[in-house]
């Protein structure tokens, strides 16, 4: 794999790429929504997005640059639910094989449709086990292809096409708010909005018990969390990557963390008044928006809302949390 940072006009590149495959997702906004945040809000809807997640355009995007052997070979990954279900997806579109390594506790909706898409899926213990050396010792026992799921060149300049189409539809923003988990999307949301709109401020906003990212940027030194218990399964990773946390150091403005309670509750509040089904993870942005330390009064603000792959069997445990 490179370790050549990319840039905007890979962003660029990403978008010509998955034009007319990925969805174009709407830009919602709710007047009751500004007046509780005194700004005018702007709400990406990447829960609407294939596969119900932003992932789908980086995944498309790194597998069909893939050359005729590479595609006949097949690929492999390693995830928790949302890149997983990407891969298996964009693997379907373009006929190729693919191999997904799972946590065995990862939400069941997520393994079920990442299966559903045609997808082998190798389950692993979170606990006891390395899932990138499991995925590194399939592809190499196989000869297929790794595809990581925030890593990768092709991967961020696709999760940077979401910002794109925004910034592209609305115009300037002040602030723009994203999930972190590996950085992929907070990665090609800072190079896309460093380049189209300069003055705004790119916030990446992680849970409470997995501030890794946060950290990292803090001390400028990369920091890392094992296996932190948040309901924020997509943001559970280890750290940032090699590429992604010097592409955060040099384009994001600031870090924020939100813990579980607050998260559940701007989760249910956006099901409500905006009437969109939001993950957990795909919610952070939207909480440290309108919940968190960073004051927006007055300005315009784009918010990712990167998933919507609920586990509803969950829910009935989450309502007592909030």
């Amino acid at each position: 794999m490179s370790h050549t940072l990319p840039t905007f006009s890979d962003v660029e590149s990403a978008a010509r790429q998955i034009e007319g495959v990925a969805h174009h997702t709407p830009v919602v906004s709710s007047r009751t929504v500004n007046a509780r945040s005194g700004a005018e809000v702007l709400f990406k809807c990447e829960n609407l997005q294939r596969g119900g997640a932003f992932k789908f355009r980086g995944a498309y995007n790194a597998l069909s640059r893939l050359s005729p052997d590479e595609r006949r070979r097949g690929v492999a990954t390693f995830s928790s639910g949302n890149h997983a279900q990407a891969i298996a997806l964009a693997g379907q579109v373009l006929d190729i094989p693919r191999v997904i390594v799972m946590p065995s506790d990862a939400p069941a909706v997520k393994r079920i449709a990442t299966e559903g898409y045609g997808g082998e899926v190798v389950l692993y213990d979170r606990d006891r086990e390395d899932r990138e050396a499991i995925g590194k010792q399939l592809a190499a026992e196989r000869g297929l292809t790794l595809i990581p799921p925030y890593d990768h060149p092709h991967i961020i300049a696709g999760q940077g096409t979401a910002a794109r189409e925004l910034i592209e539809e609305v115009g300037t923003l002040d602030f723009l708010f994203a999930p972190c988990g590996g950085g992929g999307l907070l990665s090609g949301t800072a190079l896309a909005a460093h380049a189209m709109a300069p003055a705004c401020k790119v916030i990446g906003v992680e849970p409470a018990a997995a501030d890794d990212a946060t950290r990292s940027f803090r001390t400028r030194q990369l920091q890392t969390v094992h296996n932190p218990k948040t309901v924020a399964d997509g943001a559970r990773t280890p750290s940032l990557g090699t590429l992604t946390f010097p592409l955060v150091l040099q384009h994001v403005s600031d870090m924020a963390t939100v813990g579980d309670a607050v998260l559940l509750r701007t989760m249910f509040y956006l099901w409500e008044r905006l009437k969109l089904v939001v993950e957990p993870t795909g919610a952070l942005g939207a909480a440290a928006a309108l919940e968190g330390t960073t004051s927006i009064r007055g300005a315009r603000v784009g918010v990712i809302l990167s998933g919507g792959n609920v586990d509803f069997a969950q829910v009935s445990g989450w309502i007592g949390d909030r």
